[in-house]
């Protein structure tokens, strides 16, 4: 029987827009086994969820400790349904996916490859490189090639089925594991994740300030639902915090609207947001390259048009 595993991200019981993404992905292989890592009863709340995402079965791996372990916990569960019953693997591109994925690739004796945006059912997958200048195809060997999937990447399909669910223990702590002594959670607020939003305002050094950041960018995201991003310029000027930094060095985002406000667009921002679905550029530079890439530009100053687009927005309501 053909199938895949994907490692699933959850928090506070609820499972993560990423996992949707993961599953609707790994279907190109067959069933697809989700595997959840936790606490005992972790799976409980996250099951039904999962079987209507189109997880077939789900795996519960467990430990009284594995919320205060990181990394090895879901390397060592992965590992052990893999080697029993080799399977492409798919795991959520970032810092703490790619670290997992290295691991497992190494217990497997399997290849990995980062940050695709898309696989196929011959195990091959897409991959957006330089800036997402260039497209490739690539392939690894292995008996469970092992791939982490760019947040917003592939756009979540459900397809309901009644999961299976099956437990086992996950191997105590070692000397190897790295303990979480305490643990304070970023505040959440109101708007969406940066990386999953389906709508990002982004603003760059054209904003002028940190002020401005908060009358003018804010007020547009938060009109049309959305998530604000900022360029390195914007962070390194403290403009806005580093966590909202978009862009080769920041969060990779790509949603349904991107529109960016005073960005020039080099590339080192461009390779972060370049797969948005549509793009809308407002500066009052017209030689400004992020031109060359929106479907919609607009010159002029972003002081002025900005308000009356959001009072536009607002009175549509």
């Amino acid at each position: 029987m053909s199938h895949a595993y994907v490692l699933v991200e959850h928090a506070n019981g609820r499972v993560l827009p990423a996992t949707g993404e993961l599953i609707t992905a790994a279907r190109v292989f067959g069933d697809v086994m989700a595997v959840v890592v936790g606490a005992p009863g972790v799976e409980a709340p996250l099951a039904p969820t999962l079987g209507e995402l189109g997880a077939s079965v789900v795996y519960a791996a467990t430990a009284a400790d594995a919320d205060k372990r990181v990394v090895l916990p879901e390397t060592d569960a992965l590992h052990a349904v893999a080697a029993q019953n080799p399977a492409p693997i798919l795991i959520d591109a970032g810092a703490h996916g790619n670290e997992i994925a290295g691991r497992l690739a190494a217990r497997l004796s399997s290849g990995v490859l980062c940050d695709v945006v898309g696989v196929n059912a011959d195990r091959s997958a897409q991959m957006s490189i330089f800036g997402d200048t260039i497209e490739v195809s690539a392939s690894v060997g292995g008996a469970s090639p092992i791939y982490t999937l760019r947040p917003g990447a592939v756009e979540a399909t459900p397809q309901p089925v009644t999961p299976q669910v099956l437990a086992f223990e996950l191997p105590a702590a070692s000397a190897k594991d790295v303990t979480v002594t305490s643990f304070t959670p970023a505040a959440k607020g109101d708007r969406p994740d940066l990386a999953q939003a389906k709508v990002v305002v982004s603003g760059g050094r054209g904003v002028e300030s940190a002020e401005n950041f908060a009358s003018v960018v804010e007020p547009l995201a938060d009109a049309l639902g959305g998530a604000v991003g900022a360029t390195r310029d914007a962070v390194d000027l403290g403009y806005y915090a580093p966590q909202f930094q978009v862009g080769q060095t920041g969060v990779t985002v790509s949603p349904d609207l991107y529109i960016g406000l005073g960005i020039s667009g080099a590339i080192q921002h461009i390779s972060g947001m370049q797969t948005s679905k549509k793009i809308v550029v407002i500066n009052n530079d017209e030689d400004a390259p992020f031109f060359q890439i929106a479907d919609l530009g607009v010159v002029g100053d972003l002081h002025e048009i900005v308000p009356q687009l959001v009072q536009e927005i607002n009175n549509r309501k």
